[in-house]
Order: C-alpha cells, then sequence, then structure tokens
C-alpha cells in the first residue's frame, strides 16, 4: 500500500530536482519549502502523513505534536535527533530511523571558502570593485601559519587535511582520543586547550552540539586569540556563549569571523548584529547544502522508507516501537 511521505524546510527547493526522487515510486510525496514553527499549521500539514523525512534539526517534533499525529508511521533523518522526542514516538508506535550521516565533504570545502574569503577580504573588495574603488585593503596569506581545529571528528579530519595542503601548520585540540587519532594522523596536538585560542591564526570549531558542548566557547576563550586572526565556524552558533563572539568581534580580538550558522535559523534579520560588522563573512549555512550531498541524504532517507514499506525497517532507534500498539 503506498505511503504519504512529507518532507518538511526544503528552503532552497531542492529535493523536486534531485535524482534520488525516483526512488520514491508508487508513493505520494509533498514538499514544503517554507519555515512553518505554529504547531496547529504543523499538525494540519501532517495530518494525513505516514512517513516524515526530516532535514536536520529544521523542526522541532515535540511530544504535543506528536500527539496530534494519527497517521504517522516513522520519521527518518540521518544524524543526532536532539529536536525529536524519542519517548513521545515509542509511546505512540512511530519508528523513528537514523544513522550515522556520511562525512560532509561540502561543509568541509564551504569552511575553505569562507576562510579563504575572510583572510582576504574577498567579499568587501568585491563590493568595493562595484562601486567604483581598486584595492583599498591587502589581505594575508595562508601558507606558513597556524591554523587551529577544535574537534577532530570527520569533518575537523577533512578541514584539517586541506590546510595542511595550503602549506599551514595544523594544531589540533579536541577529546582524548581524538587528539590521539590526530596525533597518529601526522598533525600537531595543541599543548593545552587554550594554547589552541593563542596560537591559531584561524580557528575553526567542528564539534558537535550537545548538553555540555553548548557554549564551550567563551569570552575568555575568544579573548586570548590574535587581533588577526580569524574565528571560524560551520558547526553550530549555540557552541559559542550567547553574545560572546559579536563582544569579541568589536574588541578586537579576534579580528575577524567566518561563519556559517547562527542561534536562530532561517535567520532572516538583516540587521542582526553580526551582519553589520565588516569583520564577519557570513553564509546561510550551506554547509551541507550542496546537490551531491543532498542526493546522498535523501537517497538514504528513502531506502529507509521503502525498508520500512517493506517491513524490513533498519536503522532504528527505537525498536520498542515496533511493539507498540497504536
Amino acid at each position: 500500500m503506498p505511503l504519504t511521505i512529507t518532507i518538511l524546510d526544503d528552503y532552497a527547493s531542492i529535493v523536486s530536482t534531485l535524482p534520488c526522487l525516483s526512488l520514491i515510486g508508487e508513493h505520494h510525496l509533498s514538499i514544503y519549502t517554507d519555515c512553518e514553527r505554529d504547531i496547529d499549521q504543523l499538525a494540519n500539514r501532517l495530518r494525513d502523513t505516514d512517513a516524515l523525512v526530516l532535514l536536520r534539526e529544521r523542526t522541532p517534533v515535540s511530544a504535543a505534536l506528536i500527539a496530534r499525529l494519527r497517521q504517522l508511521k516513522l520519521i527518518t533523518l540521518n544524524g543526532p535527533y536532539p529536536h525529536v522526542d524519542v519517548e513521545a514516538c515509542t509511546s505512540r508506535g512511530i519508528v523513528l530511523c537514523s544513522e550515522h550521516a556520511r562525512t560532509s565533504y561540502a561543509t568541509a570545502e564551504l569552511t575553505w571558502g569562507l576562510v579563504i574569503a575572510a583572510m582576504r577580504h574577498i567579499p568587501q573588495q568585491m563590493a568595493k570593485l562595484k562601486a567604483g574603488q581598486w584595492q583599498t585593503r591587502a589581505g594575508t596569506g595562508l601558507r606558513g601559519r597556524t591554523l587551529g581545529i577544535y574537534g577532530y571528528g570527520r569533518i575537523g579530519k577533512q578541514v584539517a587535511g586541506y590546510g595542511k595542503a595550503f602549506g599551514m601548520r595544523v594544531l589540533v585540540w579536541s577529546r582524548e582520543a581524538s587528539r590521539a587519532q590526530a596525533q597518529a594522523d601526522g598533525y600537531e596536538v595543541a599543548a593545552t586547550r587554550e594554547a589552541l585560542f593563542d596560537e591559531a591564526d584561524v580557528l575553526s570549531v567542528h564539534v558537535r552540539l550537545l548538553p555540555e558542548t553548548r557554549g564551550m566557547v567563551t569570552a575568555e576563550d575568544l579573548a586570548r586569540m590574535k587581533p588577526s586572526a580569524v574565528f571560524v565556524n560551520t558547526s553550530r552558533a549555540e557552541l559559542v556563549a550567547a553574545g560572546a563572539l559579536e563582544a569579541a568581534l568589536r574588541a578586537g580580538r579576534p579580528g575577524a569571523a567566518a561563519l556559517d550558522v547562527f542561534e536562530s535559523e532561517p535567520m532572516l534579520d538583516a540587521n542582526h548584529p553580526l551582519l553589520k560588522l565588516d569583520n564577519v563573512v557570513a553564509t546561510p549555512h550551506l554547509g551541507y547544502m550542496e546537490r551531491d550531498q543532498m542526493n546522498n541524504y535523501f537517497s538514504d532517507n528513502f531506502k529507509r522508507v521503502l525498508a520500512f514499506a517493506g517491513g524490513k525497517p533498519y536503522g532504528v532507534v527505537n525498536p520498542a516501537a515496533l511493539e507498540a500498539k497504536r
């Protein structure tokens, strides 16, 4: 029997253009490209949905919302699911499927686009050129400078490799096991966490957002950075203490920031304080928003929907839901 599948928050309207759409077959697919947070509106949109495909952590799926989705049988996504009430899903017999996301080479690549843009003042110089001005400021190169990597996971490892290719000294700080892995991979480990902030000319954060990592980068950490340094965040804005980065940039340590993430997304406020600073290069969370990455993401999810429809679900987070009576 065909399932009704719903995708929320496809801001870039990319899903309908992906090759993996052919996997859907006889099933019915609805795609929403706006951002809707009102629980009444969401409940109305999802009232006939059998399978909900979530795009990262864009829409919270609370117990209150789940209680109103009588038809829902499956939620699937890649990666962490802090925005989904797993207990509520289980009690209602809604299966939650998730597996580790593939390495986001796209995010690592965008990180370097932001680094170079910030170090060479590319957006600012483009604006000057379009205003009829020529070479108003010299930038700074990468070779021989220190790249600090905070968090040596899959993306951090890729970013470190690109830094090495640029001829940079790569300095890593992470969990103990990850530091050991970085050392085994031939990278230098910072003597202390504080030394990472002291020594980095470019400091890039690649840490998962968890309760224990929220606000982990403090005002004191940022104040340690050089006036010439660039702080880069393509992970999660909430890893930095609220308000600390804006204050640090205004104080001149670090000298610049390159950002792909904001505390509230989609961030549609053109007057956001960080966007008003000339020493900030920012993009609208484009790290993983790349065609191949999106095709892989939705291929994974559509295959899990098909497996569920065929009675052979995999990647199940809450197996008790399979036995729960609805």
